[in-house]
């Protein structure tokens, strides 16, 4: 009986053993306490600044531009900082209110970036978070490239033309997160050439002397399945004055048209009979003072597979097509040919002097006096009229053509 009370009590110590006086209040005879005291006591003594990241810690595939931000409630940012994994530093704002934190440019592709932030409330006691994420790879992504660039002055005919990186299956959606804005208040559509190439124009020239704006908001835009965009971009750009140059093949004269004035008519060389130029409105996409022409580069070569003319410093060049139409400066044909005989490989010539440096010369004086985006019209060829997608040439394409190729 005594071993058996023994033991009784011994058993009833242990199963009552924190319920004594000492540890009923918190603590016991050493004056510790429980890990829920000390949970309690630092909960209390918190900063209730409540600091947010975006993106989540461990995130992937994080868009570029917009995706990564700093928030806190109840308090104020006083320090974020952005790294990559390398410890690349990353610049960036805290907003004059101290609520909010972005990055000042956009970030790199496949790249690992930590970012700690720290926040104080009323009392200046601090709060700190920190994430971890990587940013979207290029397999992952697709961006835009686009003509005429930011800030640049054009002519009536240049359309805003968007060039993908890669083929575009949601074309509603990426079309739908692209706007083209005119000043004037044309309607601005868009049409598809291609899954990699979007054009916006109006339905006629644009109007001289207007604001033209394109907004790309394609961040985060899923342009395919597992490929999302990347850009978050707006640019503008300046229509100028309004020139049409209409060259007759068959007159072999360009008469130049400045504002519904004809300021200027020029004897010309179309192509020849065996090579003639394309009919149709052209836009001038790119000017050059002086280039290399090599025939066998657009599919005029000997029986010994050499170009059929290979020129080096061909003057006051200016391309009308992809496929290899230019107007340009003739230094090498007689002055006779202009006006008389089209004789070029397709290209329309103008009288000019070999160096490109005399500014007296009819080639000279249209490189000079003509801008990106300028329309050269050509009529009364005998070769077809160009394809509306052989270089900025759209124009040549119906208004209800052009709205049909809009995705829908």
């Amino acid at each position: 009986m005594a071993i058996s009370a023994v033991l009784g009590g011994v058993l009833v110590l242990s199963a009552c053993g924190g319920g004594d006086e000492g540890k009923a209040k918190g603590g016991d005879a050493s004056g510790s306490k429980s890990q829920s005291d000390v949970d309690a006591a630092a909960a209390k003594d918190a900063s209730k600044a409540k600091i947010t990241i975006t993106p989540k810690d461990g995130a992937t595939n994080v868009g570029l531009n917009d995706a990564t931000n700093v928030a806190v409630a109840d308090g104020t940012l006083t320090a974020v900082e952005l790294k990559t994994s390398e410890g690349t530093a990353v610049a960036g704002k805290i907003a004059a209110d101290g609520k909010t934190w972005k990055p000042d440019a956009a970030l790199k592709r496949s790249t690992k970036y930590v970012l700690a932030a720290t926040a104080k409330d009323e009392a200046g006691k601090e709060a700190h978070e920190n994430a971890s994420f990587t940013t979207v790879s290029p397999e992952n992504s697709f961006v835009g490239s686009f003509i005429p660039d930011d800030g640049q002055t054009v002519g009536v005919g240049m359309p805003v033309s968007i060039t993908f990186n890669k083929p575009i299956k949601d074309q509603k959606a990426v079309q739908a997160a692209i706007t083209v804005s005119s000043s004037s208040g044309q309607e601005v559509v868009g049409h598809w050439f291609s899954a990699q190439r979007l054009d916006f124009r109006p339905e006629q020239y644009w109007q001289a002397g207007s604001t033209v704006t394109l907004k790309l908001a394609l961040e985060g835009v899923q342009g395919a399945p597992g490929v999302q965009g990347v850009q978050n971009r707006t640019a503008t750009f300046k229509i100028g004055r309004s020139q049409v140059s209409t060259v007759d093949a068959k007159t072999k004269k360009m008469t130049v048209t400045r504002d519904g004035a004809v300021l200027k008519t020029i004897p010309i060389s179309a192509g020849s009979p065996e090579n003639p130029t394309y009919n149709g409105q052209m836009v001038i996409s790119e000017k050059f003072k002086e280039t290399r022409m090599d025939g066998s580069t657009v599919g005029f070569k000997n029986s010994e597979g050499k170009g059929e003319y290979d020129i080096k410093d061909v003057p006051h060049a200016m391309r009308l097509s992809q496929s290899g139409t230019f107007i340009h400066g003739n230094y090498w044909g007689p002055d006779s040919v202009f006006g008389s005989a089209n004789t070029s490989h397709g290209c329309v010539g103008l009288n000019d002097a070999q160096g490109a440096n005399d500014p007296n010369q009819p080639a000279a004086w249209f490189y000079d006096n003509s801008l990106i985006g300028d329309v050269v019209t050509v009529v009364n060829s005998p070769d077809k009229t160009i394809k509306p997608e052989n270089g900025l040439n759209g124009w040549n394409m119906s208004w209800a053509d052009w709205k049909a190729g809009t995705a829908s």
